[in-house]
């Protein structure tokens, strides 16, 4: 089994070239995501702003506040830390070290225990639902305290029958893959 990084480039590269298809896939994903009862129940829900190789998050955001749901974005911290905080809209978010629209600091609006989180990452396997990230590691520090539901919206880029990276105690499993075909609950 090749190493993490080795994996994660090679994927990043298929993503860039799949990326017309990854946001044609979209709207699909987000049809199913709406029919889950943890998007149906969830009252605030958390999930990022979205790259060009990613499910598009701007169409999830909208119906998330036309539904009445509070929207939380991450915000990195020092020592590979997030923290959610109000979506402030697009105007008003500031840009990270690593170019990620995300909301300015307040202590007194951090919520780290929101209903849904929709996780991003570049690679789902379908068998164990295990995830392959960015390479920060910093959404398996704040899953392996969370206690809320986990899905992800995994484009056909995405989405791999089974993992080709190892996977670590500290890889945290997603509860609900949502793929072209369908809802995957582990």
């Amino acid at each position: 089994m090749m190493a993490k990084p080795t994996i994660r480039q090679a994927q990043l590269a298929r993503l860039k070239a799949a990326q017309a298809e990854t946001q044609a896939a979209g709207p699909r994903l987000l049809e199913w995501l709406m029919t889950t009862p943890q998007w149906q129940t969830a009252a605030t829900i958390a999930t990022t702003v979205s790259s060009p190789i990613e499910v598009p998050t701007a169409p999830v955001i909208a119906a998330a506040v036309a539904a009445g749901k509070r929207v939380y974005l991450p915000k990195t911290m020092p020592h590979r830390q997030m923290a959610f905080l109000p979506d402030p809209g697009p105007a008003a978010r500031i840009t990270s070290p690593y170019g990620i629209p995300e909301p300015a600091y307040d202590a007194a609006a951090v919520d780290q225990q929101v209903d849904l989180v929709i996780v991003p990452g570049i690679a789902y396997a379908l068998d164990t639902h295990a995830r392959l990230g960015f390479g920060g590691g910093y959404y398996d520090r704040f899953l392996a305290q969370y206690r809320g539901a986990t899905i992800t919206l995994a484009a056909p880029a995405m989405a791999v029958p089974t993992a080709t990276w190892p996977i670590a105690p500290t890889d945290i499993l997603i509860q609900t893959l949502i793929t072209l075909a369908g809802i995957h609950v582990n």
